[in-house]
């Protein structure tokens, strides 16, 4: 056993504390999950929750493979893939707005044939576009203050991109702008260009609610519109909000115990949404605060790799990937503390998952993709 787990560890190379953030997120998502299913299990399984969990951990297993075939390749690969990728993704999003499978109102999926599985476009999207803007950004370096070697290649995809995402699902478009507009600032991109690219993406979101007053069918107005109203006044009819609160003051400092949360039976999707509440009921503060935690961490690691990395495209992959991430986790923890509306992200890594969970473990393999092949150079 000595000898594997030698074996394993010299195989792992990189950054290993990102290693033990993945498996430590895996193995919180399985017991979460086995806890969070129950009610969804009465209903579908007859109660077998078993089914749910082995389902979860068959797809985990899957992204933990695809995470180390990322991590086998170098880097650059990825960089030689971005135009094909980009290439790729903005059809897809396009087919997806106009005959994608409507599933809880919304059109975010397209059915693979002939297996009849559910796919989630833009998570796709969201790391072919990340990929994009890290080569577009480090192979300018030299000129990246000019305005064609900025606007065209870095803004007008990401315009793109995001617009295309947002009628169906504005939150990931938001997290998708904000995590660019980020990887454009540590980029040493000018701030002329930053501005220019949010004074752009503000025209853009303003033209899709116009084109929602025309088209509700394909933009979602009315659900941004109805959440913030929600959140502004401070509805407390939201089933979500209510029940998320109620799970959290049940957790107090140390939880109800694993298995024992009962707010389960009350909150709508608490195995993807609001999976957060379900852990700090059952976990308390000490598991929610170490769940955020995690996340934290993986940033201030990936921070670390961007510091010792010689070549711009990997530094700027590693910190786009992670603050995708990290934002979506920011952002998915303060709706189950009722600090924004509604968004209905899943806590990546965590929530029970398809396509976001294959691409979150994707991600990661990238960024020690990198780790991996800057501790080679050093």
């Amino acid at each position: 056993m000595s000898s594997l787990g030698n074996r394993l560890f010299a195989e792992l190379r990189g950054d290993r504390v990102i290693w033990v953030i993945m498996l430590v997120l895996g193995v919180a998502s399985v017991l979460a999950i086995y806890s969070s299913t129950g009610t969804i299990a009465y209903r579908n399984q007859g109660g077998n929750t078993e089914f749910y969990v082995a389902k979860h951990a068959a797809i985990l297993g899957f992204g933990f493979i695809l995470a180390y075939l990322c991590y086998s390749l170098h880097h650059r690969t990825f960089s030689k893939l971005a135009p094909f990728l980009i290439l790729i993704c903005i059809p897809l999003l396009m087919y997806t707005i106009f005959f994608g499978a409507e599933i809880n109102e919304a059109r975010r999926w397209i059915t693979i044939p002939f297996i009849g599985l559910s796919f989630q476009t833009s998570d796709f999207a969201k790391i072919a576009l990340i990929i994009y803007v890290a080569r577009a950004i480090s192979g300018k370096q030299d000129i990246i203050k000019d305005f064609d070697s900025a606007f065209l290649p870095i803004i007008i995809p990401i315009l793109i991109v995001c617009s295309l995402i947002a009628p169906a699902d504005l939150s990931s478009a938001l997290v998708l702008f904000m995590t660019c507009l980020l990887m454009m600032f540590i980029g040493r991109v000018h701030w002329k260009f930053l501005m220019l690219l949010l004074f752009l993406g503000v025209v853009a979101f303003a033209f899709l609610i116009v084109l929602g007053e025309f088209a509700e069918e394909f933009v979602r107005v009315d659900t941004w519109v109805e959440r913030m109203r929600q959140f502004m006044s401070g509805d407390e009819s939201v089933l979500q909000v209510t029940q998320s609160k109620i799970a959290i003051a049940n957790g107090e400092v140390f939880g109800l115990g694993a298995g024992n949360s009962i707010q389960r039976n009350f909150l709508p999707s608490p195995y993807a949404d609001f999976i957060y509440s379900i852990i700090w009921e059952e976990y308390g503060m000490t598991g929610g605060f170490i769940i955020l935690s995690l996340y934290v961490l993986l940033f201030f690691r990936t921070v670390s790799i961007v510091t010792k990395s010689p070549k711009a495209f990997g530094a700027i992959l590693a910190v786009g990937l992670s603050l995708m991430i990290v934002i979506q986790a920011l952002a998915n923890i303060a709706v189950s503390v009722n600090f924004v509306p509604v968004t209905g992200l899943p806590l990546p890594m965590v929530s029970m998952g398809g396509t976001s969970l294959l691409f979150t473990c994707i991600a990661f393999g990238m960024i020690l993709s990198v780790s991996k092949n800057i501790e080679k150079a050093t």
